[in-house]
């Protein structure tokens, strides 16, 4: 049996929407991209949502409007895929990293030890969709102390008054916070990834949820940043494209980020089935769950816990007490069966690019210690009981064949 990781959800309904794209005569931003940010919108409770090609150009737009200079600093995570601090590179910011904890997300405590005068935003991430501590974080930046510490350096800075939270919420559409309030509405703002993996999809894309405070207009805000994702121009195509409206202006220093039609179709159809494809992830969680609690080895990954609940995007297993080098192997005998596995993530410190830039995975000991022994299971709606069974007891043979 050969079990692919992660093959996008298409069906008949997404097949149809993207064809009507394609018929409509009308492919880049119009139309099914609004439709999509109102269903973001309305789904995330955010108060805005902004449609862009990718995650990685979302959130370097968002810090760039922040009005990131050279010397302001930008805490991440150590353990998250590269673009969450690439992003702060590409801003003119400077990335500093935090260790996690063993739920895989950013210590909070290591966020307040981190934070400087330069300090001017934090990008927490929901590892493998679960959310985290957003009261702690937002009750940080809000606090006497750290209020003393800002010193702004932008306009945008000097009227939010504090740091700006930009949840890095590339996992975790559809997970919930304390009292059911969704991803995309508990922070400043929120970027979702649409990227082919994700949950949902629109093949490349990103969706930016603003809940900026008074006395910001989130409204107003959305259609500056429009612009703003396309190189600052006054009108987008699909209004200059009707009869006498040619004319247009460029206001600003923009990007060319913003989502195409024939993608958002995708995302669209998939929005408006998405509370059953949730539902259909977390029986798969749920089967892993039920399978792997029983086995002293298995640290099985957070999905609800202190009214928290995860988006069932990843199931990041841990095997207790083994090296790096033993996962490999493990990892090995399960592709022998035909099951596809993953690791997310390998920590930045210990990429080419950011060891050359001085980080040190030994500063990050909490993160080194969920990599090594962590392998990503396949996790989608496809998935049969009988490919689960068969992906369960590819994992425990291949267990017993490395470790014995």
């Amino acid at each position: 049996m050969n079990i692919p990781f992660s093959p996008p959800y298409i069906n008949d309904d997404i097949i149809n929407e993207v064809v009507d794209s394609l018929r409509s005569g009308w492919i880049t931003t119009g139309p099914k991209v609004k439709a999509l940010e109102a269903e973001i919108k309305n789904y995330s409770g955010a108060q805005e949502v902004l449609c862009v090609n990718s995650w990685t150009s979302g959130a370097i737009m968002m810090l760039r409007w922040l009005g990131l200079k050279e010397g302001d600093e930008v805490i991440v995570p150590a353990y998250t895929y590269s673009a969450t601090a690439l992003a702060v590179y590409h801003a003119g910011g400077t990335p500093v990293m935090v260790d996690t904890t063993e739920d895989f997300n950013i210590s909070v405590k290591g966020i307040k030890k981190a934070i400087t005068s330069r300090t001017k935003a934090i990008l927490p991430v929901d590892i493998a969709g679960f959310p985290c501590d957003y009261d702690e974080i937002m009750n940080l930046v809000k606090s006497k102390e750290i209020l003393d510490l800002f010193q702004p350096t932008s306009e945008i800075q000097a009227k939010l008054g504090r740091i700006l939270v930009m949840n890095d919420a590339a996992h975790s559409l559809g997970a919930t916070y304390a009292n059911g309030i969704k991803t995309g509405s508990e922070t400043d703002v929120a970027v979702f990834s649409l990227h082919a993996v994700k949950n949902v999809t629109t093949a490349e894309g990103g969706a930016i949820c603003l809940n900026l405070p008074e006395p910001f207009d989130n409204e107003v805000l959305y259609t500056e940043l429009r612009q703003m994702s396309l190189n600052c121009q006054t009108k987008d195509a699909f209004s200059k494209s009707k009869a006498g409206g040619w004319r247009y202006d460029i206001t600003g220093f923009g990007m060319k980020i913003n989502m195409a039609d024939i993608n958002a179709a995708m995302g669209l159809a998939q929005m408006r089935i998405y509370p059953q494809l949730l539902n259909e992830r977390k029986r798969v969680f749920n089967a892993y769950d039920d399978a792997l609690n029983e086995e002293p080895w298995a640290i099985v990954p957070p999905a609800f816990v202190n009214g928290k609940e995860s988006s069932y995007h990843l199931y990041a297993l841990r095997i207790k007490d083994i090296s790096e080098e033993q996962r490999d192997l493990i990892i090995d005998e399960i592709a022998k069966t035909g099951v596809a596995v993953n690791v997310h993530f390998i920590p930045m410190p210990m990429l080419t690019f950011f060891k050359e830039k001085g980080f040190k995975i030994e500063d990050y000991p909490q993160a080194y210690n969920n990599y090594k022994c962590e392998i990503s299971l396949p996790i989608y709606p496809q998935l049969t009981q009988e490919q689960i069974d068969y992906i369960i007891n590819a994992v425990k043979s291949a267990y017993k064949t490395v470790i014995g």
